[in-house]
């Protein structure tokens, strides 16, 4: 048993007698839920201003979440965790559900991430969402995406987390189809919504077996007495989560809606790829650890999903020319390396969120990068249009090249720290697990390094007209900021700060004996990071790039093209068949059903019809009528004589 079963169910402190500021956690998810209500419903008088409101909440949640975080770095660690309950949310027979909340290391880092992140994104919408005419609205969606996902990561009980957990997908759905006016954006949404609603079914069957199993759906319940369930009990209950994660994290096969939702404005992208959205599905595995350690199937099915999202995500990557749909296939692949430390449980947990974190700033550095480049471009997101922007666009090409040399693992670097213990620890459980972790940090140095060709290198290749040019300092100030976090983030790493930092909350990861010692793995994956950025360079940077993309390719690069033949897949095994299906069920419904329910009464109406036709009101009728029967009455009589 981890420390996460000592710590969870230990007395907690109780917010009233802890620091004055405990006593606002409510007030982190209020604000910017305050928000979204008053920009959604105020109506057009809020047009002037609503914008700012808009950003001004989210800061203000920043703001006291850094308090908080403050406030538990001076206390030991098994008095770092504080709840709080804000009244009784359902009582029904045995369910007795409150709306409690759950402030400990794991919450209060994604607490930093998501307000913190979130408020530059914020910022930064200011400037690119200037000149459109439903800029309040896209700022009301935005704050209700933030309270959603900050009431997903501090509700202390798995009904208030799905709770949130279905807040962020109906923001998402708002936001990836905000310019609905557009049949792809529209279709992006509902893809998304669908897609997710599959997850989502994992995610409410597991709720409802924890409750028939542990007679509660909290946390500190579930966790106390999680080793008295069954080792199918509690495989179970980890595949239904890790289905729920696989559709908020786009992670296979739940993977298809994410390079679909660069529909959205831009700053969406960078929300629910750097601190909202995909990073769910990372937080409820790391979470449930007292789950997954005590089911190792179900371990092992988050390994694997993990090391197969992580290289199809980086191979759709090398072969789009959509700059928000690299950094896309970039994301899925990133969330591949999160789930993957996640899987290796103990040892492994700590450098899930490691890697999160640092993802999430140099993720939302390069996402609002793009928009930049978009900004400067006339909105065109193909890379084969761009070429030679470092000098016409300074402060973006620096800025956006801290998070590439983040994301490529270069020395230094927070993603150099965050994913070389991934591979590492990777290593040290399987090998074959650590050489795939190892090929898709080649390859992830092989798209990075092309979509910067194409972009800041290269030749000009820009369309008549376009005029790149700075972006506002609006827009690049929050560039910068996200900029330092990618080049500084593996600060957190340094006397093994983090993983003391969650070890209340996930365990102390076991010292094990790797295969190779750290610096030669290190060494093995700058290699490989160094041989994919020198294919790259031969490939794209050392020949002419053409403003089409070639029509012969190879299978391969086809098949990328088409995002590896994701919604084929999904086509032929489950959207086809429940087409059949359904049409077969309407038609026994329509003939079936309705035609035994409905056949009776047509049948006496059909009778009822012809009699009908007797009592026509003529009396020479009627009078036939009767003779007829007469005579019917006579021939029966002398038949029975005769007989």
């Amino acid at each position: 048993m981890h420390a996460l079963h000592e710590v969870v169910h230990a007395p907690v402190v109780d917010p009233s007698s802890a620091s004055g500021v405990f006593t606002l956690l409510w007030l982190v998810i209020a604000l910017p839920l305050a928000g979204a209500a008053v920009l959604l419903l105020g109506g057009r008088f809020t047009d002037r201003w609503g914008h700012l409101l808009g950003t001004a909440l989210p800061i203000g949640s920043f703001v006291l979440s850094l308090w908080m975080f403050i406030d538990v770095l001076g206390r030991d660690s098994a008095d770092r965790q504080v709840s709080q309950h804000l009244y009784t949310w359902i009582q029904v027979g045995h369910l007795d559900v409150g709306m409690d909340l759950l402030y400990d290391p794991l919450s209060s880092l994604f607490l930093l991430l998501i307000t913190g992140v979130g408020s530059l994104i914020h910022v930064y919408s200011i400037g690119y969402m200037e000149h459109d005419p439903r800029r309040r609205r896209f700022f009301g969606y935005l704050n209700l995406f933030v309270a959603a996902m900050l009431l997903l990561v501090l509700s202390e009980n798995y009904l208030g987390l799905f709770l949130g957990w279905e807040g962020v997908g109906l923001a998402s759905y708002l936001l990836i189809g905000f310019w609905q006016y557009k049949p792809s954006a529209a279709a992006a949404a509902k893809k998304a919504f669908v897609i997710n609603r599959v997850g989502d079914i994992g995610m409410s069957l597991a709720i409802m077996l924890f409750f028939v199993t542990f007679g509660s759906t909290s946390f500190t319940v579930i966790s106390a007495s999680a080793d008295r369930a069954s080792t199918g009990t509690l495989t179970a209950l980890g595949l239904l989560l890790l289905l729920g994660a696989c559709g908020k994290s786009a992670q296979v096969p739940l993977q298809a809606w994410l390079l679909d939702a660069m529909e959205g404005p831009t700053p969406v992208s960078a929300l629910i790829h750097a601190a909202t959205m995909v990073t769910a599905g990372v937080y409820l595995v790391v979470r449930s650890s007292f789950v997954f350690d005590l089911a190792p199937n179900a371990q092992t099915a988050v390994v694997v999903v993990a090391v197969v999202t992580l290289l199809w995500g980086a191979i759709i990557g090398c072969a789009k020319d959509d700059i928000k749909k690299v950094l896309a296939g970039s994301t899925m692949s990133q969330i591949g390396y999160m789930m993957l430390g996640a899987g290796l449980g103990p040892a492994g947990y700590a450098f899930a969120i490691f890697h999160l974190l640092v993802h999430g700033f140099f993720k939302a550095n390069m996402f609002l990068g793009a928009g930049s480049v978009m900004h400067g471009m006339d909105d065109d997101v193909d890379m084969r249009h761009y070429g030679a922007l470092r000098k016409a666009m300074p402060v973006t090409f620096l800025t956006f090249s801290m998070g590439y040399l983040a994301i490529i693992g270069f020395p230094g670097f927070s993603g150099f720290w965050s994913k070389d213990k991934i591979i590492e620890t990777a290593l040290a459980d399987n090998w074959l697990v650590g050489l795939c972790a190892i090929v898709g940090a080649g390859v992830t140095g092989f798209y990075m390094t092309r979509l910067m060709l194409l972009t800041f290198f290269t030749d000009k290749r820009w369309e008549k007209g376009v005029h790149p040019h700075e972006s506002p300092k609006i827009m690049t100030i929050p560039l910068i900021v996200l900029a330092a976090l990618s080049a500084l983030g593996g600060v957190m790493l340094i006397g093994n700060w983090i993983v003391d930092y969650l070890a209340p909350v996930v365990g102390t990861p076991p010292h094990e004996n790797a295969p190779l010692p750290a610096i030669v793995v290190t060494l093995i994956a700058v290699l490989v990071v160094a041989a994919g950025v020198t294919l790259a360079w031969f490939l794209v940077g050392k020949r002419d790039v053409p403003r089409t993309a070639p029509q012969q390719v190879s299978p391969v690069v086809l098949a990328a093209r088409n995002d590896l033949y994701g919604d084929a897949i999904n086509d032929t095994l489950v959207v086809n068949p429940g087409r059949r299906v359904v049409g077969g069920l309407l038609t026994f419904d329509r003939y079936g059903v309705d035609g035994t329910l409905t056949g009776g009464p047509v049948a006496i109406g059909a009778v009822a019809g012809q009699l009908r036709r007797v009592q026509n009101g003529f009396v020479r009728s009627y009078a036939l009528s009767l003779l007829g029967g007469v005579l019917l009455v006579v021939l029966a009589l002398l038949a029975v004589n005769l007989a």
